[in-house]
């Protein structure tokens, strides 16, 4: 049992828990939670902790399958003021995971995307988003109405922020999502692939239910304080609104996001 928050392994932990930089160097990110654990992919998990305090309720409850799962992975177990200190929440549940990072290669999915015609290829893009709990809740949502991946610029908030990580309640382990250093060079791509690219944008645009997203379709969305960038705009096929009554001027990204891609599901389900 690890009762110091001096050891080697704790400040590696919460190093990579706080620091972006070091997530990226070694290419591995940190999940929290009982249920994070549990829905982690097997060959994803590099290291696993457990607080004093689970352990012993694991053990209690005989919870067969977390008692497993943590001796599958000779998990270190840590004292509760320990596991405090590298915990990101402010009422820990008791278990962490070190994961590797995955990596997906759009090329290859939007050609393996376009081989069955019954189910036409859905995407999100999404430009310079800094708030955590959007780009969580973006994903989350993306698994529900079925979408085939988000591609987001890499000025978008880290994907392996703790924030993000929890706001996805699990779908990081299934959305594929891409970090793209050209976002235009990105839309062209889809564009060529015979996907039609929609931004949300106020100007010279039709009410987002209006246009048929039974073909291959992406969603461009902008920024959460400025929207999209025009150049970027100028990249889509075609703007697209929510309209908006009494006084609300527009929804934050994840909900909008959520509203378009629940309506191509939507559309995909009834044929149009």
């Amino acid at each position: 049992m690890i009762s110091s928050t001096a050891n080697s392994k704790v400040k590696r932990l919460a190093a990579l828990v706080q620091k972006a930089k070091m997530r990226r160097e070694e290419q591995l990110f940190v999940v929290e939670g009982v249920r994070m654990f549990r829905e982690a992919p097997d060959e994803w998990i590099r290291e696993v902790y457990v607080s004093e305090t689970l352990l012993r309720k694991w053990e209690q409850e005989h919870d067969r399958e977390s008692r497993e799962r943590i001796k599958k992975y000779q998990c270190e177990v840590l004292t509760d003021e320990v596991f405090r200190k590298v915990s990101d929440t402010q009422t820990p549940q008791g278990v962490l995971c070190v994961l590797a990072m995955p990596h997906y290669e759009l090329a290859q999915r939007l050609e393996e995307g376009m081989t069955d015609p019954s189910r036409p290829p859905l995407y999100v893009l999404l430009e310079d988003l800094q708030d955590p709990g959007n780009l969580g809740t973006i994903l989350r949502a993306g698994e529900g109405a079925g979408v085939d991946g988000v591609i987001m610029t890499r000025r978008t908030v880290d994907i392996f922020n703790p924030k993000v990580i929890r706001a996805t309640m699990g779908s990081i382990y299934r959305v594929p999502f891409y970090i793209v250093d050209d976002l235009g060079g990105t839309i062209s791509l889809l564009r060529k692939s015979g996907v039609r690219v929609y931004a949300a944008h106020l100007d010279d645009s039709v009410d987002y239910d209006v246009p048929d997203y039974t073909k291959p379709t992406a969603f461009l969305i902008g920024n959460e304080g400025g929207g999209l960038r025009r150049g970027t705009a100028q990249t889509a096929s075609q703007y697209i609104k929510i309209p908006m009554a009494g006084q609300v001027e527009s929804l934050n990204a994840a909900a909008a996001a959520a509203i378009l891609m629940y309506e191509a599901a939507r559309q995909h389900r009834r044929g149009q």
